[in-house]
């Protein structure tokens, strides 16, 4: 574990999770807040980038590398035995991911090439930074986390190349997303039934979640090669074959994870219910490739039920687990995550969905602004104040 902790700096950049998932949260509901305006004809971009390009960018590689940021620089200390990565560094790495959304919008007037320099430091530093950490600390077997950051990182620079040469980064779009949905087939498929374990053994349960075994590599393998298709030829019988596949196996993978009996726990049950949008997604992929739904009814259960559950349902538990909070959602943060789903259902169903004035994209887009608002506001004062003290236990009665 790391050494005594000597940080006497704003709690706010005490630890890697609290700036990037406090930014990932305010970034997110602005984000899309600012999408609908320009989807809508409202208000116009700077951005070098097509308007769907920019959409999607900045929710893959400005929100999703966000978060993955503050996941990674709070476990790799507990990998290492390090003190985490805190003060200035931290400060630092924040200015250039806020450069970069800045550069990407438009806002700095830089061309595409000086935009996509600035916009790629962010991943770059947060790799060797990860990397110096693991070395320092001489935990060779955790060297293997770099891969999945560095495929992020590359992912992000060849969309800007893709941009630039083509004026559109189609292939960049999904690449993008299939990144992180593979990041949470992988972690997801770690924590979620780690956690599930646990809180059953401390209930009794005799039936406990499978161990990770041959299955699970399977699953991986066959949710790599959806992706892959997806990215690479997302029309036609191949895609659809992997798809269905994908979706198949990671539903069951899922099933011996004893998902339905965490149903007494809404924080552990978001994890279930986030991991279930990874084959709901693979099985829109499937369907959108037969042209039997919408094309981008997969991208949009992938990106916003997978990518958008499983970052709030994990950004919840680890701010409520690593500034001394009890693990209990409560009905704000489960409000939260549950309008994140809605948004989901409410964009597949896009302009066949109409209330009143508003369709599914409308409807859409206020859910999970309204959802992420709710988040801000419940983990954000976490967040930027210092961790609660244990309490002390109490004295035993006097005879």
């Amino acid at each position: 574990m790391p050494t005594r902790n000597s940080y006497q700096g704003p709690a706010l950049f005490s630890y890697g999770f609290r700036p990037f998932f406090l930014s990932a949260g305010l970034f997110a509901l602005v984000a899309i807040a600012a999408w609908w305006l320009v989807w809508r004809g409202k208000i116009g971009l700077a951005s070098h980038f097509l308007p769907v390009d920019w959409h999607i960018h900045e929710m893959v590689y400005g929100f999703g590398a966000a978060v993955v940021a503050g996941f990674l620089f709070t476990a790799v200390p507990n990998w290492t035995g390090r003190l985490p990565t805190r003060g200035w560094p931290l400060v630092l790495l924040l200015a250039v991911w806020l450069a970069g959304r800045l550069a990407v919008s438009g806002g700095t007037g830089l061309g595409p090439v000086a935009v996509a320099f600035v916009d790629q430091l962010f991943l770059l530093a947060v790799a060797a930074m990860i990397a110096r950490e693991i070395v320092a600390g001489r935990n060779w077997r955790n060297l293997k986390v770099l891969a999945p950051v560095t495929l992020l990182w590359l992912g992000n620079v060849l969309f800007h190349v893709e941009a630039m040469v083509q004026g559109s980064a189609d292939l960049g779009r999904r690449l993008g997303i299939a990144l992180l949905i593979f990041l949470i087939l992988l972690i997801g498929g770690r924590i979620v039934p780690s956690f599930t374990r646990n809180w059953l053994v401390q209930r009794g349960a005799d039936r406990l979640p499978a161990a990770f075994n041959r299955f699970d590599e399977l699953c991986l393998v066959a949710g790599a090669a959806a992706l892959v298709a997806w990215v690479v030829t997302p029309y036609g019988t191949v895609c659809a074959a992997f798809g269905a596949v994908a979706a198949l196996a990671h539903l069951v993978r899922l099933a011996r994870w004893r998902g339905l009996a965490t149903w007494r726990s809404p924080l552990l049950l978001m994890l279930h219910l986030a991991y279930l949008m990874a084959p709901l997604g693979f099985a829109a992929i499937a369907l959108a490739a037969l042209g039997l739904v919408a094309p981008a009814s997969g991208a949009h259960v992938l990106g916003i039920g997978a990518v958008g559950g499983m970052t709030v349902a994990v950004m919840m538990r680890a701010t409520m687990g690593h500034t001394g909070r009890p693990l209990v959602a409560g009905p704000t943060l489960t409000a939260a995550f549950v309008l994140v789903v809605a948004a989901t259902a409410a964009r597949v169903a896009g302009s066949g969905m109409v209330l009143g004035r508003f369709d599914g994209i409308d409807l859409s887009a206020g859910l999970w602004t309204v959802g992420f608002a709710l988040l801000a506001v419940r983990i954000g004062p976490w967040l930027a104040r210092p961790r609660m003290a244990a309490k002390a236990p109490s004295a035993a009665p006097r005879k």
